[in-house]
């Protein structure tokens, strides 16, 4: 069972790195790599040929899905079954750490040749260094998450703020238009009055020029009317009375066109 586990774990293993596939890639002849992995070599080499064959490749390696699954599947099972603190491979209890693979191993796993020459610590010391790695690694990212929520309460502040001014701001011109409003309405409601006070008062002039135009109208006609009835009078009578006709004609007080006019001229209301 060991073995077949061995060769299963070595199957579902990236040719460059050794470890089991991360997002592996397929190339045109075949071959399967992590893709992390096959950048850094073709990065490293300067060609984009495959790491096994030499073959090379011009466009850039689709996802192997199936690969990939399968390779999930695996870890999940390993994690699991590392969670008893037991090889997978040797049923052995997991007391050492592989740095070169990162990964745990047992007494055995250390002595084969997967693991030779590697570089290998004590589960605690491994521990201990690798938290102390990623305290450091972590320092950086919590200094830069302390700046980032100082300038958030500084962005915080200000959006405030320019909401607040913005809403004083709005209540200032509505006052300010509130105020106009109303002076143009007072405004509005003053020259009204003034123009029907106006207007009242013309009028009323009006109608006393229109009755003095139309009694003055009526005796004019009057006198017209009686002076022609003397022209048309026979000879004789019309002598007899023309002196008569003359006085009456000449007795009547008449206003000159241009005084007439331009007394209704006064009375227009200008335009304001």
């Amino acid at each position: 069972f060991q073995p077949l586990q061995r060769q299963q774990e070595e199957d579902l293993c990236c040719p460059v790195c050794y470890d089991v596939f991360r997002d592996p890639v397929v190339l045109s002849c075949s071959h399967s790599f992590c893709k992390d992995c096959l950048q850094s070599w073709w990065t490293e080499k300067q060609t984009r040929e495959c790491p096994l064959c030499k073959k090379r490749s011009a466009m850039d390696p689709p996802c192997n899905l199936a690969l990939k699954n399968l390779c999930e599947a695996f870890l999940l099972e390993r994690d699991q079954r590392a969670s008893g603190a037991l090889c997978s491979l040797h049923s052995e209890k997991l007391k050492l750490f592989c740095l070169d693979h990162q990964q745990l191993v047992c007494l055995v796993c250390r002595d084969s040749e997967k693991h030779c020459n590697h570089r290998i610590r004590p589960v605690d010391e491994a521990a201990r260094q690798h938290k102390k790695n990623l305290q450091e690694t972590l320092e950086p990212l919590k200094e830069k998450l302390k700046v980032f929520e100082q300038v958030k309460v500084k962005c915080d502040q200000t959006a405030e703020h320019v909401n607040v001014q913005a809403r004083r701001t709005e209540t200032r011109i509505k006052e300010q238009f509130k105020k106009l409003h109303q002076f143009l309405e007072d405004e509005e409601v003053a020259r009204l009055v003034a123009l029907w006070e106006e207007e009242e008062q013309k009028s009323e002039m009006m109608k006393e020029k229109m009755a003095a135009l139309s009694r003055e109208i009526a005796a004019l006609s009057d006198t017209v009317r009686a002076t022609e009835e003397r022209l048309r009078a026979e000879d004789v009578s019309f002598l007899q009375n023309y002196k008569a006709a003359v006085e009456r004609v000449q007795q009547r007080p008449l206003l000159d066109d241009p005084q007439l006019i331009a007394t209704c001229s006064t009375l227009l209301i200008r335009p304001c």
